[in-house]
């Protein structure tokens, strides 16, 4: 671990913090919108045959499980930094009886370890906003897609209401860290969170970062009047 970056080892430790109440958390944070976004987001992979999925930033394999029971003549792996949010992974795949479909390992976003053109299609939700570099990240992603292979990314963005924009940051600024503390006993890791959202070159931003990489056919969905977006785009 010692080659992780600083960026990357806080991220590490904090997701090892809260991995127990994670899940918890998460839906009762979005009042389960969550589960809601991430059933769009595999939804905007194309229905044609999948046989290779990557999920970074798998966490405790949400997505991971929805690609699989999506795309049932796939296999799908999942990668996160967190050795703990992959320990609960590995149980809930098992207990959802993809433990033959769906394989997860702890391993870096930015420096993969996996051949390239690889996989065809890659997901990742609520995490690229946690790379080093974005940059990078997406660099690597295009590297390990095949031709023609998609490239689909769930994350928090800014409403472009003003007042439904006010209120997303009260919440996010001052409730959802209380509540957090609370409840996982890490208020750090929640008032991260926030500071994350504002930092990610999200919208048209994000999109030119796509293109830079080189992905085409890119676009942008927002979700729950802009709350979070679904970014797509080609290799």
């Amino acid at each position: 671990m010692n080659s992780i970056p600083p960026k990357q080892e806080l991220i590490r430790q904090l997701f090892d913090d809260i991995s127990p109440t994670y899940d918890f958390l998460n839906h009762l944070l979005s009042a389960g919108i969550d589960r809601s976004w991430r059933k769009k987001t595999i939804r905007m992979l194309e229905k044609k045959t999948l046989f290779s999925i990557l999920d970074m930033a798998t966490g405790t394999a949400d997505l991971a499980v929805e690609a699989a029971m999506s795309f049932p003549g796939a296999k799908v792996t999942g990668i996160d930094i967190s050795e703990k949010m992959i320990e609960i992974a590995r149980k809930k795949v098992i207990k959802a009886g993809l433990d033959g479909r769906i394989r997860v390992e702890t391993a870096d976003g930015e420096n993969l370890p996996f051949p390239g053109e690889s996989f065809d299609a890659v997901t990742i939700a609520f995490g690229i906003r946690n790379f080093e570099s974005v940059t990078c990240g997406l660099n690597e992603i295009f590297r390990v897609l095949k031709k023609n292979g998609m490239l689909v990314v769930l994350e928090f963005s800014n409403p472009k209401s003003t007042l439904l924009r006010k209120m997303y940051w009260l919440y996010f600024t001052g409730v959802l860290p209380f509540i957090g503390k609370i409840i996982s006993g890490n208020r750090s890791a929640y008032s991260y969170l926030p500071e994350s959202v504002k930092e990610f070159p999200s919208g048209e931003e994000f999109l030119r970062l796509l293109v830079q990489s080189g992905f085409t056919e890119t676009s942008c969905t927002p979700l729950s009047c802009g709350i979070a977006s679904i970014y797509k785009g080609v290799k």
